[in-house]
């Protein structure tokens, strides 16, 4: 495992207490380096919507934790937020959830000399992802295949 995944791993252990205490949901956990910093941020949520004080309260508490367990070797800046408008659906319970609402697909590599595709997501499992798009024809995309899917949002 590599020092990213485990100070990801060992965020969301040091989370999950804090956010079913409050009843909301740990949606991600992140550690990147970003323009030379480093950043852990964690995404939360919950029905209804996230507040900036819901973020405060889970940042303080959660910030006071890695003080305490210290596992984190390099300066990095904290942030808890919602996952937003346009989520990444990335754990089964996401995929769950969004079960009949249409998402965004990209792919690493062109198919049919397209990246982009949009469509009601209609099933998922380990190896694939099913959506349906115009003219209820349905495509159907391998797993390793995608770079990248979200709930799509209409402006």
């Amino acid at each position: 495992m590599s020092r990213k995944e485990t100070y990801e791993q060992k965020t969301e252990e040091l989370l999950i207490p804090l956010i079913e205490q409050h009843q909301f949901e740990l949606v991600d956990v992140e550690y990147v380096k970003e323009g030379g910093t480093w950043y852990l941020r964690a995404y939360i949520d919950k029905p209804g919507g996230i507040t900036v004080d819901d973020c405060e309260v889970i940042s303080r508490a959660l910030s006071d934790l890695l003080d305490e367990h210290d596992f984190i070797e390099e300066a990095y800046i904290l942030e808890v937020s919602s996952p937003g408008l346009g989520r990444p659906l990335k754990k089964d319970k996401d995929f769950e959830r969004s079960i009949g609402e249409e998402v965004d697909i990209k792919t690493f590599r062109p198919i049919n000399h397209q990246k982009d595709f949009t469509g009601i997501l209609k099933a998922y499992d380990k190896e694939k992802i099913v959506i349906e798009v115009e003219n209820e024809e349905t495509m159907e995309f391998s797993r390793a295949d995608i770079a990248l899917v979200r709930l799509a949002f209409d402006f």
